[in-house]
């Protein structure tokens, strides 16, 4: 399910169709689309709920994750090292090192911090397993399952320029562009 090609086909459009509806509302920092027809937030409560999965719940995420403030005051308080040992196992369809370019460290590091899941990361690299885990839920959503997803981060999408979305993550700028991606993938505008 990859964008690839000079125009999206028939199984790319109805796999960049949204699970759930939601209003075009205004858009947040991190790229997720605030849904103003969805007072509940239920799309967003949704994302929280998988982003925090993917990073091993509430093992290492001790309090609930319902908005912004609360995975900010998360990450303040400290995220220990297993949360980022345990998204690293469950992403099967990347590369060990792509993951660790997202992090910025390097997989030595990565296996190291194995040996010591109890000790709080740093809050920038907490910050950036929970932007990555947060795209890799975006993208769950919109391409219907983990392993899609997976392999669309992994694939040149012609929408970013040829670029692979996990390369451009490695930025804070690549991951504005990503989630500007997504969210036009999410509407249905492929250009």
């Amino acid at each position: 399910m990859s964008t690839q090609g000079a125009a999206p086909g028939r199984r790319q459009a109805a796999a960049a169709t949204p699970r759930s509806t939601t209003g075009r509302g205004a858009r947040d920092r991190g790229g997720l689309a605030r849904a103003s027809a969805d007072p509940g937030g239920e799309q967003q409560a949704r994302l929280y709920a998988l982003s925090c999965r993917y990073l091993g719940g509430s093992k290492f995420w001790r309090h609930r994750i319902a908005s912004r403030s609360d995975v900010h005051s998360a990450i303040v308080r400290g995220v220990p090292y297993g949360s980022l040992v345990f998204l690293v196992s469950q992403v099967k369809g990347l590369g060990e090192a792509d993951v660790a370019k997202v992090l910025g460290v390097s997989t030595r590091t990565l296996r190291r911090q194995s040996e010591t899941p109890d000790k709080s990361m740093p809050a920038d690299l907490a910050s950036k397993a929970w932007l990555f885990a947060e795209t890799l839920a975006r993208a769950t959503e919109i391409f219907g399952g983990k392993e899609e997803a997976e392999r669309w981060m992994s694939r040149a999408a012609m929408g970013l320029d040829g670029q692979r979305p996990i390369e451009l993550l490695q930025t804070v700028q690549g991951a504005e562009l990503v989630g500007d991606f997504l969210t036009r993938l999410e509407y249905g505008v492929y250009s």
